[in-house]
């Protein structure tokens, strides 16, 4: 159907509906619906009922379903009027389905008219909602039907806003009222006795509905106790732990939740097989900023002549940059090193870990002996390794990855990168300034796609001055060797494109550690995305084991982890009395291209997906003091509001430091600072971060209160006499 019509079908559904409710209350046709009027009509009622019972029924049903599905007051009273005109079974049978079918229109209707309006201004905060409502709505909506203190119009209204299936809506709704039907219907049975509502809803009654009402919630908490004891049934409980908490995986998932858990003195084991630090020290942010630090270094130094200087060259000495890669390694590796968490009180363990059971953990040590850890609380946070796909030939090529890469002392003269997020952009880059002659390939049709267009055509133009090639929408088909070297064959809409390299770098994402550690054996589930399965509190299938970290996703970012450990951590040593969900509300991450590119909440594309209304800020960077002192004023941030609000929905920074600058504004979200606060704090001239507070100008330029300032320009017009 098409927009407009859409639009004008909801129109005249609303003016239907407003139309109706403004007659009910001016023709004063809820004097018909009052306890008085049933009583002093009782005796005819009955008696045309008697008459024609189905003709009666009939009738009765329709203005009980108009009556609920418009919201009118006055159900409570034919309710009574159903008990006795048709009496107790009979009664409950017409109102059980009328109020059904009646709060069912209502459902629909606010779903029609409201719902897509709702979704544009509040979509962010349904999500988790809605998230909720499949999860457990029917639930909800089962006690929410049961204690009649709740109004039920408003539930019709708020459950139409959601996702919930229209038939789960019906029959929750018929079940769950039930029971205040019967109480009803049958008080209307001895109506001549009845001489107000509260009679009927008594304080004591009141009270035993709320008690209905909370024990579905109360048997939801002894379902999750049952269940928890059939999942353990099959696995013997220790008489006493070794540990209250044993940690698979020394990365930044795996030190911090040993970490969080040695400092509330619990007693933790932390078991790894390779080297504490994880992919980020060893192979991943640490070794490549470092790279990319030396690449951006070349950079400049190939653009001093913009500073004035003359004369200034470099030569690459490649093997000296791996090297001062290995020296940074060594030096940051103390902070996370076995010593020290050994000294905060941690355990650490070298050796290969496999979960025997929900209770226990098997070590594997170098020697090839094993022991047996007992525990009360188990946390996987066994990381992820680089995804090589199995495309033919790539074997005889030999392909290195983020993890191998940094094996290389010579450099590559010719570089083939496939894949272009944010490590293939990266490693691009870095390695093309170094020297090498990059290709980077990309099925897509461009780089960095989880970023607006523009974000990635900016980063792309400055790929390809620095003499990056760039394949878009070509495809690996093949690798082969010809006459000793290494080729790629492409598809590209169709035709094969030849590509000559002589390493070839994979970066085209990780692949959560699924294997070998006794997860198969414990059935403990995977997702669709090939992630360790948890729920809201990060627990498994057994309540006390957890996952954290790229191993769980949905996010695989070092802090990230490092977020997850704390609500493993604390879920599992302190989950008894109090259990937290994870929280995913303000994730920021960057990419250290050059421009950098940073990014926090929603950007363009995934507010238009998500069908979100937003209003664009966008202050250009060339136009900074700071950027342009520094030669580097290129760029923009871009942030996005609720319309005709200064609440910040997403940002978007593409430019110098913008991994760091995005911080303020992680900050704002994280704590419900709107732009006009940003606007309102003193920022040092001349910086970078006086970017964030000319974007919250451009802002509130565009809300200047126009009525009012033509007021004030009459007012001043006034004092100027």
């Amino acid at each position: 159907m098409p927009k407009s019509t859409m639009k004008k079908n909801r129109l005249f559904l609303l003016l239907l509906i407003v139309a109706a409710i403004i007659a009910f209350f001016v023709f004063d046709l809820g004097r018909f619906l009052s306890l008085q009027e049933l009583k002093s009509r009782q005796d005819a009622l009955q008696a045309g009922a008697a008459a024609h019972p189905l003709a009666s029924a009939g009738i009765f049903f329709l203005i009980y379903t108009v009556v609920t599905a418009l919201s009118f007051p006055g159900a409570a009273i034919l309710t009574l009027a159903a008990g006795a005109i048709f009496g107790l079974w009979f009664g409950t049978l017409i109102v059980s389905f009328a109020s059904c079918v009646g709060a069912t229109l209502a459902f629909l209707s606010a779903r029609f008219i409201l719902r897509d309006w709702v979704e544009k201004r509040f979509g962010d905060k349904l999500k988790s909602f809605n998230e909720g409502i499949d999860r457990d709505g029917a639930l909800y909506l089962f006690t929410l039907r049961l204690v009649p203190v709740f109004p039920f119009f408003l539930i019709n209204l708020l459950m139409g806003l959601t996702k919930m299936r229209v038939w789960t809506y019906y029959w929750v709704s018929q079940l769950g009222m039930l029971a205040g039907t019967l109480v009803f219907v049958n008080a209307g049975t001895q109506l001549a006795r009845i001489t107000s509502l509260k009679g009927i809803l008594s304080p004591g009654l009141l009270l035993s509905f709320v008690l209905l009402g909370v024990f579905p919630l109360i048997a939801k908490r002894a379902l999750d106790w049952f269940k928890a004891r059939k999942v353990y049934a099959r696995w013997p409980r220790p008489a006493r732990y070794d540990y209250n908490m044993v940690v698979i995986g020394g990365g930044s998932a795996g030190l911090v939740s040993a970490y969080i858990a040695a400092a509330v003195k619990a007693k933790v084991a932390l078991i790894e097989r390779h080297k504490l630090g994880g992919d980020c020290l060893n192979t991943g942010c640490v070794p490549s900023k470092t790279l990319i630090r030396s690449a951006k270094l070349m950079s400049h130094i190939a653009r001093a002549g913009e500073f004035g200087l003359t004369g200034a060259t470099a030569q690459v000495d490649f093997a000296a940059v791996m090297e001062r890669v290995q020296r940074v390694i060594r030096t940051i590796e103390p902070h996370d090193s076995a010593e020290r968490y050994q000294s905060l009180g941690v355990d650490c363990v070298k050796g290969d870990a496999r979960i025997l059971s929900p209770f226990a953990v098997q070590v594997t040590d170098p020697d090839g002996s094993q022991r047996t850890l007992t525990t009360r609380n188990i946390v996987i946070a066994a990381g992820a390794r680089p995804f090589v796909p199995p495309i033919p030939g790539i074997d005889l090529v030999g392909c290195y990855t983020s993890d191998t890469l940094w094996s290389l002392r010579a450099l590559p003269r010719r570089l083939l990168v496939l894949g272009g997020g944010p490590i293939g952009c990266e490693l691009a880059q870095a390695f093309a300034r170094l020297g090498s002659l990059v290709t980077q390939v990309e099925m897509g049709d461009r780089i960095m796609q989880r970023e607006d267009a523009e974000v990635s055509e900016m980063v792309a133009t400055r790929f390809r001055a620095e003499g990056i090639t760039l394949l878009t929408g070509h495809k690996a088909a093949r690798f082969a060797l010809e006459e000793g070297g290494k080729v790629l064959f492409a598809d590209h809409a169709g035709t094969e494109v030849r590509i000559e390299f002589d390493e070839v770098l994979c970066a085209l994402g990780r692949s959560a550690n699924l294997t070998g550690y006794g997860l198969e054996e414990l059935g403990i589930g995977v997702t669709k995305t090939r992630t360790v399965e948890t729920n809201d509190y990060l627990e498994t299938l057994y309540p006390n084991i957890f996952a954290a970290g790229d191993v769980a996703g949905p996010f695989q970012f070092t802090h990230t982890a490092a977020h997850q450990a704390w609500y493993a951590a604390v879920n599992g040593l302190f989950g008894r009395f109090k259990k937290f969900k994870a929280d995913y509300s303000v994730i920021p991450w960057a990419t250290f291209t050059e421009p950098e590119v940073a990014r926090v909440g929603l950007n363009e594309q995934e507010a238009k997906a998500a069908n979100i209304a937003y209003e664009i800020a966008l202050y250009p960077l060339d136009d900074l003091d700071r950027a342009i002192a520094d030669g580097e004023a290129h760029g923009f941030i871009k942030v996005l509001t609720v319309p005709g609000k200064d609440k910040i929905l997403g940002v978007t920074m593409v430019g110098d430091h913008a991994g760091d600058l995005i911080a303020e504004y992680v900050m704002a979200m994280k704590h419900g600072l709107g732009m006009n606060k940003i606007l309102g704090t003193i920022h040092i001239y001349p910086t970078l971060a006086e970017a964030n507070k000319y974007v919250a100008g451009v802002w509130k330029k565009a809300h200047t209160p126009v009525r009012l300032l033509k007021w004030v320009e009459k007012y001043h017009a006034w004092q100027r006499g």
